[in-house]
């Protein structure tokens, strides 16, 4: 049997940007998506603290060390810089190797989105 598990998390994040006029995406500091076990086009669930919103997303990198989190496209309606958002990926995998898994998970400053 597969099941979804939280593979990665980076918890509270403050939003840099938004950017409306863009095809999609959150686009994430490269410090950030290392930490985090993320890469480039992965499929995020975003929560926005401030609101309430959740709502799906894929990755784009940033520029590493710039502590950018921008939401672009439509999920851009969804924020406002400065607002704070938790992001969360999951994997499948089997019940029994996810009974021993270990996320990772990350707590980046939030005032300036780097791990300290």
């Amino acid at each position: 049997m597969q099941i979804e598990v939280l593979k990665s998390k980076i918890h509270r994040v403050r939003v840099t940007g938004a950017d409306l006029d863009y095809v999609g995406s959150i686009t994430i500091d490269e410090d950030l998506l290392d930490a985090a076990n993320m890469i480039e086009g992965e499929k995020v669930s975003i929560v926005n603290v401030n609101n309430g919103e959740r709502f799906e997303t894929y990755i784009i990198k940033g520029k590493r060390a710039s502590g950018s989190i921008v939401l672009n496209g439509p999920a851009a309606r969804k924020v406002q810089r400065g607002d704070i958002v938790i992001i969360i990926s999951y994997a499948s995998m089997d019940f029994e190797e996810a009974k021993i898994f270990k996320p990772w998970i990350i707590f980046p400053n939030e005032e300036t989105n780097r791990i300290e």
